[in-house]
């Protein structure tokens, strides 16, 4: 490609990090990276060092992103679970519409299966975060900018930073989950990046607007049951409060993604949606989605230790 493809989020942050593993696959197939970080450090180093064109900037500022996109023609969109996820959606959007982009990549939430009458329904939005990706959906197709919504569940490795700490002091999972029947759909950050990354590289654009991307629809036994195998020890699963909850997470929580996911829980809980895998991952990347058995055993390690 003679235009560098634009990369939000390129630095990574502390779970799924997506941004910086597209980044990671694009360099590797050789095609130019214009890696967007909200600032300079050692992670933007090694960027750079492996061939990527940093740019230092800010998704909620619009002179930042507008000049981030000079000669860009695709890119990818994704934003922290914290504020500001609409009006940096709509900068995005707008910033890409004026610069003639033919294809955004943005990084969503799960919104049911399309054909489904409630899929992308305002009203059947899990909590408010939800409800801002859904609103955001529309802000990028209304800008005409090419628009593919990657609609993925909690990632894999949301699931390895809520439970370290307690599977390494205690072998017990504490969560609000309800009962251990509570069915969770889940997928790997790494699935969900080679998707993003799949659709970036090919020449042509993709055929649909939208990928709900579901690789497991475990209950809660079943997530307990792997991850014992994969540490190689006996886990209990306590069912606690959603209040005992949030007031051992909310110091290293922001108020965002605290009520965010109090709201998921709730939702899952109910158990109103019939969750099914989907076979996208293997559809758009030719290679079988990662199973959380295999992500745990790839994390059995640092999960035993405590750390995220």
């Amino acid at each position: 490609m003679s235009h560098p493809i634009l990369v939000t989020g390129a630095s990574g942050g502390t779970q799924g990090s997506t941004g910086r593993v597209i980044t990671g696959l694009l360099l590797e197939h050789g095609i130019q990276v214009s890696a967007l970080v909200h600032k300079l450090d050692s992670r933007s180093d090694e960027l750079r060092q492996h061939g990527a064109e940093v740019v230092e900037g800010d998704l909620l500022s619009s002179a930042s992103v507008q000049a981030a996109m000079r000669n860009v023609k695709r890119a990818y969109f994704t934003y922290p679970v914290t504020e500001g996820l609409l009006e940096a959606a709509t900068i995005f959007a707008a910033a890409a519409r004026d610069a003639g982009l033919e294809l955004v990549v943005n990084n969503s939430q799960y919104q049911g299966r399309p054909g489904d009458p409630a899929f992308r329904s305002l009203d059947r939005a899990a909590s408010f975060r939800n409800l801002q990706h859904r609103l955001a959906d529309r802000i990028f197709d209304w800008a005409q900018v090419g628009a593919v919504h990657l609609q993925a569940p909690p990632y894999y490795e949301n699931v390895r930073a809520l439970v370290s700490r307690s599977v390494a002091e205690q072998s017990t999972v504490l969560l609000p989950w309800g009962d251990d029947t509570t069915v969770i759909p889940l997928v790997g950050a790494e699935d969900v990046s080679r998707v993003a990354a799949s659709l970036l590289a090919n020449p042509g654009l993709p055929s649909q607007n939208a990928y709900a991307l579901v690789s497991e629809t475990p209950t809660v036994r079943e997530m307990i049951q792997a991850l014992g195998r994969a540490i190689g020890r006996p886990i209990r699963y306590v069912a606690i409060t959603d209040e005992q909850w949030a007031n051992a997470v909310k110091e290293r929580v922001n108020p965002h993604a605290l009520d965010h996911l109090t709201h998921l829980w709730q939702y899952f809980r109910r158990g109103e949606e019939d969750f099914q895998a989907t076979d996208t991952i293997r559809v758009v990347t030719g290679r079988d989605p990662q199973t959380l058995e295999e992500f745990f055993r790839a994390n059995a390690r640092a999960m035993a230790t405590g750390q995220n």
